[in-house]
């Protein structure tokens, strides 16, 4: 049978050893090279794994979850929310530097690049993990769930004091799987113009809430200026 071997910072590697073994994730190894010969994927397989390579298993101190990769050209990089140095900002992008503006006062920024954030221990997890070009949501029944909440239930199992932060419908049913004794769990309305517009989303003061939270822990505040 064929090793599973993916590119993957190497404590989640082993952290996630099990998943990379299971039927299920070869399925969707399977699924993904069928695709690729008709359909362009997003992200490219280099970045597919970006949210983990960035936060590494033992720094994860924040996890935003989002639902799946952007589905434009040049957009998706493998954090959710965020796209890459001069990418046009998606409006939910847009709607999230307009709340840390609010609540923090810092300006709104050029770039729409998390890393800055994925590098100070927030992991930006989409619950799908890639997606077909110009179609939302193409690739949310091909197993990636599986291997998202199955990440999900290691934090939660396996650490303490994490700061969840779940955005609309979607991401609260992932709360479902946190130990909420041993984690924090911060919820509101998703920042997409749907949701923010009808009151959902503005105001959350999630991202000081956050700070306020760590500081308590003994652990340093997210920066979340983005420049």
């Amino acid at each position: 049978m064929e090793t599973i071997n993916p590119k993957i910072e190497s404590s989640w590697k082993t952290i996630i050893k099990t998943e990379f073994e299971a039927d299920y994730f070869r399925n969707i190894k399977k699924i993904l090279t069928q695709e690729k010969s008709t359909f362009t994927i997003y992200p490219n397989g280099a970045a597919i794994f970006n949210a983990f390579n960035l936060t590494p298993f033992n720094q994860v101190k924040v996890v935003i979850i989002g639902q799946d990769p952007y589905h434009g050209r040049g957009q998706a990089h493998g954090l959710c929310f965020s796209v890459l140095d001069g990418v046009k900002h998606p409006p939910s992008l847009e709607n999230i530097f307009k709340e840390i503006n609010t609540d923090l006062g810092y300006s709104y920024p050029k770039s729409g690049n998390l890393t800055a954030w994925a590098e100070q221990g927030v992991l930006l997890l989409n619950a799908t993990l890639t997606v077909r070009e110009g179609e939302a949501n193409s690739h949310q029944n091909i197993g990636w769930q599986k291997f998202t909440d199955a990440v999900i239930e290691k934090l939660s199992r396996e650490k303490e004091g994490i700061i969840f932060l779940l955005w609309g419908g979607f991401a609260k049913k992932k709360g479902l799987m946190i130990d909420n004794n041993k984690h924090h769990i911060l919820t509101c309305g998703h920042p997409s113009p749907l949701s923010a517009n009808k009151g959902h989303w503005f105001g959350n003061k999630h991202f000081s809430k956050t700070n306020e939270l760590l500081v308590k822990m003994g652990k340093p505040p997210i920066n979340w200026k983005i420049d």
